[in-house]
């Protein structure tokens, strides 16, 4: 499950920052990157789902990636990012603090997670990316949204 099969050597990846973490995604997933916009809050929801924002007439939901993760709430500002994310058909934005790199990397140099980590929060994980200066996790976006994803179903 955490290991990826691409058809060719390389895979590209989309960085960004959660506090002083850096994470990555499949740029696949990724249909685009917009500014932070408010969005409207709905009641009864989970702490991480922020609310609903539009886009060109698709109501999509925004999920705090820092609260999902278990990390402080990101606080918005003009280098927040939503990341709007196509997860198995279903539109999701992903606030993050900042984008900052788009990668292309090799399944070489994609390590499975320690397995010290709980189970729960390894499958949050599709690998770790090892750069000179930092461990990158790549997010597996099917698990953290899988709940978003079960209730629009």
């Amino acid at each position: 499950m955490s290991t990826i099969t691409q058809n060719g050597a390389t895979l590209e990846i989309v960085s960004f920052h959660l506090g002083e973490q850096e994470f990555c995604i499949d740029i696949m997933a990724i249909r685009e990157i917009r500014g932070w916009a408010p969005v409207t809050p709905m009641p009864h929801t989970p702490p991480y789902v922020l609310g609903l924002i539009n886009l060109r007439g698709a109501v999509i939901p925004v999920i705090d990636m820092a609260c999902r993760l278990g990390m402080r709430m990101t606080e918005p500002s003009e280098r927040a990012a939503i990341i709007v994310t196509d997860i198995r058909g279903k539109l999701v934005g992903l606030l993050v603090e900042q984008v900052s790199d788009m990668m292309t990397i090799t399944n070489e140099d994609l390590q499975p997670p320690p397995d010290i980590i709980p189970e729960a929060q390894r499958s949050f994980c599709r690998g770790i990316v090892a750069r000179e200066k930092a461990m990158v996790c790549f997010l597996n976006l099917d698990t953290i949204i899988a709940d978003e994803l079960a209730e629009a179903a």
